[in-house]
């Protein structure tokens, strides 16, 4: 980072775009993404004073776009009509259904039996690399790479188990 004083604005013209990318990429929905922008930018500007490193901004800005994503997909997999409305939402909607399928997997993650639930849940939800899951569940990065790759199996198998997916040539699913 240059040697200018950080500040909500500098951050904002320095990773606005790339974290409404980031953003876009994992909500589905173009006015939800665009609240989660917003929303990440106010806990910056609150939160900007605590950062001890500037060196590591972009990585810190990110990661408190991924715990407003997580809570966004939480409070939508825990509201008792979340799915129905999704569903709902979705049949006019856009023909790719990736996104919102994704936000099922989290409830069907889980699901899954301890070993695979932790290293799959810190690896596709929190976005860890599979060395630093290695290091936090204090296995081998063969062991890591391998309950990540179970857990996979796993949750395929569970979401093939409640859900009959049509996919198109790229294989994006589409009902």
């Amino acid at each position: 980072m240059p040697d200018v004083p950080l500040s909500t604005e500098r951050v904002w013209s320095l990773l606005s775009e790339k974290l409404r990318r980031f953003v876009r990429a994992r909500v589905s929905d173009e006015q939800v993404a665009e609240d989660v922008l917003q929303e990440t930018f106010l806990r910056i500007h609150a939160r900007l004073d605590s950062l001890g490193d500037d060196q590591r901004l972009a990585s810190w800005v990110f990661q408190i776009a991924r715990n407003i994503i997580t809570d966004h997909h939480r409070s939508k997999a825990h509201s008792p009509s979340g799915f129905a409305s999704e569903m709902e939402a979705t049949a006019d909607g856009p023909d790719n259904l990736n996104e919102q399928t994704a936000g099922w997997a989290r409830t069907l993650i889980e699901q899954l039996p301890d070993a695979n639930l932790a290293a799959l849940h810190l690896y596709e939800i929190e976005g860890l690399s599979q060395q630093a899951i290695a290091d936090r569940l204090n296995i081998s990065l063969s062991g890591a790479k391998s309950r990540i790759q179970r857990g996979r199996a796993k949750l395929k198998t569970l979401l093939h188990a409640c859900c009959t997916f049509a996919h198109d040539r790229r294989g994006n699913i589409i009902d």
